[in-house]
C-alpha cells in the first residue's frame, strides 16, 4: 500500500513510518521540519526510515501547493498527523494555529478528494474535551468546552472529515490521541521536560497541587491504533486512543524519580492558563471497531523512556 504520511518526521509519525516500513508498505513523509523544536530531532528521528528503499520524504508545508505530489504518487491512505503543536502557544499564536491545523487541513482533504484517496486518517486529540466534567470521555460527548485554540483547531478537524465523508465518499477516521509519550518525545513535553530537569538537578515546573491527571499513552499503542485504522474498514468514525488509566502528577514525578534515581527538585507554580484538570480516555469503541488494546501501562513507559533518555543525554 501507498501511504502518505504527514508530519512524518515529528515524534508519533517516525514511529508509525518505522511500522509501515517493517510491514512492507511504501511510505511518502511530509514535513516541513519547523523550528517549533529543534528540527534536527526530527531528522534523527527519520535516519533510519531513511535507509529503507521504501521510503520517500517530501520537505513540504502542508499549505503549499500539494497538486503534484498527489498526483506523481497516487496515495491510497493518508494519516495526517502534520499540525503546529501545543495547547499553551495556540494562546499566544491562535492565527498560525488556525493556518497551519485547518487551513493546512482543508489543503490535504483537497487533495484526496481531487485525487482519489480512499481512506483519511486524522490526528486529533484529547484537548478537543477540554473541561468535560463528565468521565471516562466518550466520543458522544459534545465538545462544548475547549479551552484553547489548538482544542478548536482539532474540533475542526474532524468536522472537516466529516464533510469530506458526506460529500465526497472518503472513508474517514479521526482518532483522539491521550497524552503520548516514550522515546522521541518532544522535548518540551512534559515527561520528557520533567526527566531532562531531575536528571540535571535543576527547579521543575510544578502547576497546581499535584492532582491534575492525565492519561499517558505509550506511543507504541499508539502506533498499535493507527495500523488497526490503516487496515479496518469503516465510513466516518471518531475513536479515543489513550491508555484509559488516569495518573496525577504528584505520581508521574515519583515514577520519573525512581526511574532517574534523583529526586526532583520542585518549583510551585499556580495552574496554567489552557491546562483541564483531567483527561480519561473512554477506550470501549477503539476496542469494538479497531481491536485495541493497551499494553504499556505507565511505570514500564517511563522505565523506557528514562532508558532511552539517558542514551540520547550520553550521545550528545
Amino acid at each position: 500500500m501507498k501511504i502518505l504520511v504527514t508530519g512524518g518526521a515529528g515524534f508519533i509519525g517516525s514511529h508509525l513510518t518505522e511500522r509501515l516500513l517493517a510491514e512492507g508498505h511504501e511510505v511518502v513523509v511530509m514535513d516541513n521540519f519547523n523550528d517549533y523544536y529543534s528540527p534536527a530531532i526530527k531528522r534523527n528521528s527519520i535516519k533510519n526510515a531513511q535507509k529503507n528503499s521504501k521510503f520517500t520524504l517530501i520537505e513540504m508545508d502542508i499549505q503549499d501547493d500539494l497538486n503534484g505530489v498527489f498526483k506523481k504518487y497516487n496515495f491510497e491512505t493518508i494519516v495526517h498527523l502534520a499540525a503546529r503543536a501545543g495547547v499553551r502557544p495556540s494562546l499566544v499564536d491562535p492565527l498560525l494555529y488556525h493556518k497551519v491545523n485547518v487551513d493546512g487541513t482543508v489543503n490535504v482533504l483537497e487533495c484526496s478528494k481531487t485525487y482519489g484517496v480512499k481512506k483519511f486518517i486524522f490526528g486529533s486529540s484529547s484537548s478537543v474535551y477540554g473541561t468535560n466534567s463528565k468521565v471516562p470521555f466518550n466520543e458522544e460527548d459534545p465538545l462544548t468546552h475547549p479551552v484553547s485554540p489548538y482544542a478548536v483547531t482539532k474540533i475542526a478537524g474532524e468536522n472537516l472529515c466529516r464533510v469530506y465523508h458526506h460529500a465526497y465518499g472518503i472513508s474517514m477516521l479521526c482518532l483522539r490521541f491521550f497524552t503520548v509519550y516514550g522515546p522521541r518525545q518532544r522535548p518540551e513535553m512534559a515527561i520528557h521536560k520533567f526527566a531532562d530537569l531531575i536528571a540535571k538537578e535543576k527547579l521543575v515546573p510544578y502547576y497546581g497541587d499535584g492532582t491534575s491527571s492525565r492519561d499517558y499513552t505509550y506511543y507504541s499503542d499508539i502506533v498499535d491504533g493507527i495500523m488497526s485504522g490503516i487496515n479496518k474498514s469503516y465510513d466516518f468514525e471518531i475513536v479515543n486512543l489513550g491508555d484509559s488509566n488516569t495518573v496525577t502528577l504528584r505520581e508521574m514525578v515519583n515514577l520519573l524519580e525512581e526511574a532517574i534515581g534523583k529526586k526532583a527538585k520542585l518549583d510551585m507554580l499556580p495552574v496554567q492558563q489552557g491546562d483541564v484538570p483531567i483527561t480519561y480516555a473512554d477506550i470501549t469503541k477503539a476496542g469494538k471497531l479497531l481491536g485495541y488494546k493497551p499494553k504499556v501501562n505507565i511505570k514500564e513507559g517511563i522505565k523506557n523512556f528514562v532508558e532511552w533518555y539517558r542514551i540520547m543525554a550520553n550521545s550528545e
